[in-house]
């Protein structure tokens, strides 16, 4: 009877224990259902993201298509641009033909420098284009605007110039150098130093441009100015870089005319002068050996040869017995 009772006794308190377990067991069946349920999920993105790779791989969705056909549309723009800048640069050219041939042959003026088309601009200009599977393209293209705003902007500043021509052809007229800046009949026997930027130094043995032409005189020689100008510069004393003592003239329109190796100057800065009139005279002073006169014209600060200035006031037998009389003079020392 008391086994009975014992066994009867512990029944309850097995009973008592199993709901104690209910939780725990709840919980991991709920934690292995959503770790299948992450399974899936990962497992169908995979599968999802790779069919959509396969298929993006073979075959072209709708954004794919839409961004191939502008990318084809900007590819033809382009070459439409590049076709019109080459139209746009061939008439350039003609004006610029013109500019030098015609234009300028009705003011007797130099023609225009090189305008510098052929100079690239540095290549971080175009850096963030580069890399792009349409760089080449694009790049180029650029390349040419740019070529041709370089080239529109130099013939804008020629015309400028020409229509200041236009306004001042009398007065240009009276300012570009155009006679002899001694007296024909002064010279020594027609000794007259030849302009040569490639001289062979006779003494130096090394190549020193002469930058204008020297006129063998007697000291005090008169030295008149060769168009109207504004003295800019004259030096009375000291060696002055060779010159001696020397007046500097600035004729507008881009001419400026040097006058070197004077005995004395008879003008001084901000004088105005007219063509003909005496500025100074001849001498021996600076790099010289003997007496002569050193006489330069400059064109946008370009040395050009002064010959090509005297034949204004020269008939053709004239001029061409000049030319052939000219030779290599050495006037200078070292």
């Amino acid at each position: 009877m008391e086994q009975k009772a014992d066994s009867t006794n512990t029944q309850p308190s097995t009973r008592a224990k199993r709901p104690a377990e209910a939780p725990e067991t709840t919980h991991v069946a709920f934690r292995l259902r959503t770790y299948r349920l992450l399974r899936r999920i990962i497992a169908g993105f995979i599968v999802v993201s790779l069919a959509n790779f396969i298929f993006s791989s073979f075959f072209h969705t709708p954004k794919m298509y839409r961004i191939n056909r502008e990318n084809r549309e900007l590819k033809l723009r382009y070459r439409i641009l590049e076709e019109r800048i080459r139209t746009a640069r061939a008439r350039v050219e003609e004006i610029r033909h013109r500019d030098n041939h015609v234009y300028r042959s009705l003011f007797a003026t130099d023609s225009t420098a090189s305008d510098g088309a052929a100079v690239p601009y540095p290549d971080e200009k175009y850096a963030s284009l580069a890399g792009d599977e349409y760089a080449p393209l694009m790049i180029g293209t650029w390349q040419q605007l740019d070529a041709l705003a370089r080239e529109l902007y130099f013939e804008s500043v020629s015309f400028d110039e020409l229509q200041t021509l236009a306004r001042n052809k009398e007065k240009m007229s009276a300012a570009i150098p155009a006679i002899w800046p001694i007296d024909r009949a002064r010279l020594h026997n027609d000794r007259i130093g030849a302009f040569n930027p490639r001289r062979l130094h006779p003494i130096l043995h090394r190549i020193v441009p002469h930058n204008g032409v020297d006129f063998g005189c007697d000291r005090g020689t008169p030295v008149y100015a060769t168009g109207d100008a504004m003295v800019e510069a004259a030096v009375s004393s000291g060696h002055n870089g060779g010159f001696g003592r020397m007046v500097l003239l600035d004729h507008e329109f881009g001419y400026k005319t040097r006058y070197a190796h004077l005995d004395k100057v008879l003008v001084k800065p901000g004088d105005r002068v007219v063509r003909g009139q005496k500025i100074g005279e001849a001498g021996n002073t600076g790099r010289s050996t003997s007496t002569h006169l050193h006489y330069e014209v400059l064109h946008r600060g370009r040395p050009v040869n002064p010959i090509n200035y005297f034949n204004r006031n020269m008939t053709s037998e004239e001029y061409d017995k000049l030319m052939s009389r000219m030779r290599e003079t050495n006037f200078e020392k070292l």
